[in-house]
């Protein structure tokens, strides 16, 4: 009790002024061989249990008088006085000085017969006193975001899709299109991208629905691309002319169904030339699991010449195609992107496997007159 009315009366007449130092801490810490933390909390807790001085000069009373009192008898050691000096600071703000004061009498007078437990139970009961409400919320329950998507069939068979995104769900989606939407390399014959920005975002949301599809965790997929029905005509399927019916909401060029086919789960409904059903209902799985993953090794990304996309980013295409009777083995499988796979199939571009087991590319003429074979040496440097 001594040691702390002396401390506080340092600090009342300035630390600086008797002694040089900064603050009664400092001092104490060097005339104790205390830590500046330790001498810290020896002040801290002499200036709560006895009075102070105001700037005007006029005496402020202890923070906690009773425990002052109790401590000064020697009837509770410095852990309590601290315990108790947190609940008094745990107080609610808008306690009235009448009721703060009675709550530290009842610490006070309790401190020298209690332990922490004792303590703490304390402080829950004049907490419940005080504030039986509690807190008040910080904030108001959070709101249900507010999301809309509106997706229409045009009478020309495209889709228009509108919709409505909260501020987080917009910047994650315009992040995760833009991610997807950089502009292609310029490739060995000084062809660029020149897909407007617009263009290359919608091909980047086609990009993200086949990656979300592909997840495994994917309700109603489990990891499958989309799975439609496709009616189309024998004849139309093995040449890859005519019209096919998509799902009986739309028709797909012949062509389109083809390359579709490479990489997804289809439920067929080829037709005879007299309109027959010839297979109707079977549903096929095209690539297997592991041989998506040995794929996934051997190319490591999209095969096509100077192509940077990922096996994420990928089909997986048929060489020969299993309409022609091409069969479903890694050495009549490829990797492409969504762009040259549409390339492959739409262009006049070729691909074949080489004697090494490796996919290689062949230009058309207009390109190189030779036609000189072309590999994708990106993935693996």
């Amino acid at each position: 009790a001594g040691l702390g009315q002396f401390l506080a009366e340092i600090e009342n007449r300035g630390a600086k002024d008797l002694y040089g130092h900064g603050s009664t801490a400092s001092w104490f810490a060097e005339m104790a061989g205390l830590s500046r933390g330790e001498a810290g909390a020896v002040v801290k807790r002499a200036l709560a249990l006895n009075p102070t001085l105001a700037l005007d000069g006029t005496e402020v009373p202890p923070v906690a008088p009773r425990t002052a009192a109790v401590a000064a008898q020697g009837l509770v050691g410095d852990e309590r006085i601290d315990q108790i000096l947190d609940i008094l600071k745990r107080l609610p703000a808008d306690t009235t000085a009448e009721d703060r004061a009675v709550a530290e009498k009842i610490l006070g007078e309790l401190a020298p017969n209690a332990g922490p437990r004792q303590l703490v139970e304390a402080e829950a009961k004049l907490l419940g006193w005080l504030d039986p409400d509690g807190n008040e919320p910080k904030d108001p329950e959070p709101k249900e975001p507010r999301r809309e998507i509106t997706l229409d069939r045009r009478k020309d068979g495209f889709w228009k899709l509108t919709g409505l995104l909260d501020d987080e769900t917009g910047a994650r989606t315009a992040a995760a299109l833009e991610a997807h939407a950089q502009p292609r390399p310029v490739d060995e014959f000084g062809q660029a991208d020149l897909r407007m920005k617009c263009e290359r975002m919608g091909d980047a949301w086609a990009e993200l629905l086949d990656l979300a599809i592909a997840c495994p965790d994917q309700p109603g997929t489990s990891g499958y691309r989309t799975l439609v029905h496709v009616t189309i005509g024998l004849e139309e399927l093995k040449s890859g002319l005519g019209t096919a019916c998509l799902d009986f909401v739309g028709t797909m060029t012949a062509r389109e169904a083809r390359l579709a086919a490479c990489d997804c789960l289809m439920v067929p409904v080829v037709m005879g030339t007299s309109g027959e059903p010839l297979d109707m209902g079977r549903l096929r799985r095209f690539v297997t699991p592991g041989q998506r993953r040995a794929l996934n090794i051997r190319d490591g990304g999209c095969a096509f010449p100077g192509c940077h996309r990922k096996p994420k980013n990928c089909h997986a295409h048929h060489i020969e195609h299993w309409a022609d009777g091409g069969p479903t083995d890694l050495r009549n499988l490829v990797l492409l992107c969504g762009f040259h796979h549409r390339l492959i199939h739409h262009g006049d571009w070729e691909v074949q496997m080489a004697a090494d087991g490796l996919p290689e590319f062949i230009p058309p003429q207009y390109r190189d007159p030779l036609r000189k074979p072309r590999r994708n040496t990106l993935h693996h440097r």
